[in-house]
């Protein structure tokens, strides 16, 4: 038997690859190490940048900000022009339909507003006519305040005795032929008068004022000091239906003369004169209270 004896491995030639390309790695900047013991070459100066590169960098910052139309702005301006011609639409649509396209509530309330502002406007109206009224009246107020004070002074002088007056009122004669009648039954016909609304009175030639006094004297009575002779006759101003009564009562004033002796008429009369006048003698203690004070 024969046994198998292993074939020396035989060399096989090589066979030649070929050349497949290999790119090119960028081979890093690597300082040039120098040599020990020599001396560094000088760096070389930097080469000026060419003018044409500052140029091309102005133009790329200008395109960068150049705005640029995209979608979402076009979208964006038609919906702004949509929107506002609805907005001129409806408001040419309110122009025209007015009031009619209110509510009836809408109506009302816009009704009461207009009722009460006519009001308003009425009111003022009336003011300023007011107004024009008092303007146009100013040039007249001295002289309807001139006129003011003349009344008043009027009116105090009657009241005073100062004026002489006439008017409706009464005319009273007391005959006392044999004296009997007393100066107080007399104050008393006075007081009744006064008391009854009689504005003047006046005994035979004497006025009579608040400050009058009767009194009696041996030579008969005296009135403000002056000696009266019966017949006494009384003028007074004032109304006839009221004084007539207030005399005549029972138990009054001429119900006292006629218990004294004496006798009494009393007639009306549409106008009576009271021409006695007398002079008020200024108080000597008495002041007006200043206006600030009074009240």
């Amino acid at each position: 038997m024969t046994s198998e004896q292993p074939t020396p491995e035989q060399p096989t030639p090589e066979q030649p690859t070929p050349e497949q390309p290999t790119p090119e790695q960028p081979t890093p900047d690597v300082p040039d190490v120098p040599d020990a013991g020599t001396a560094p070459a000088p760096a070389p100066a930097p080469a000026p940048a060419p003018a044409a590169s500052t140029s091309r960098s102005w133009r790329a910052i200008g395109r960068a900000l150049a705005p640029r139309a995209t979608r979402a702005q076009v979208l964006a301006g038609l919906l702004c022009a949509l929107l506002g011609f609805a907005i001129v639409v409806q408001v040419q649509q309110n122009r025209s339909d007015g009031l009619s396209s209110l509510r009836q509530d809408e109506l009302v309330r816009i009704l009461d507003e207009v009722t009460q502002r006519t009001e308003e406007l009425e009111d003022q109206a009336v003011e300023l006519r007011s107004q024009r009224a008092e303007l146009a009246t100013g040039s007249d107020t001295r002289r309807a305040a001139r006129e003011a004070a003349t009344e008043r002074a009027a009116q105090q002088g009657i009241l005073a005795g100062r004026l002489p007056a006439e008017g409706p009122g009464v005319e009273l004669t007391i005959r006392d032929a044999d004296r009997q009648v007393p100066a107080l039954v007399l104050y008393n016909v006075l007081e009744e008068l006064r008391n009854a609304g009689a504005e003047a009175v006046q005994i035979n030639d004497l006025r009579v004022t608040a400050s009058t006094y009767v009194v009696d004297t041996p030579d008969g009575v005296s009135v403000d000091g002056t000696l009266l002779e019966p017949p006494y006759r009384w003028r007074a101003i004032g109304d006839p239906e009221v004084i007539i009564p207030a005399l005549n009562m029972p138990g009054g004033a001429l119900a006292v003369v006629r218990g004294s002796g004496g006798e009494s008429t009393v007639e009306a009369r549409t106008t009576v004169t009271v021409d006695a006048v007398r002079e008020v003698e200024p108080p000597q203690f008495a002041t007006p209270v200043p206006a600030a004070e009074a009240g």
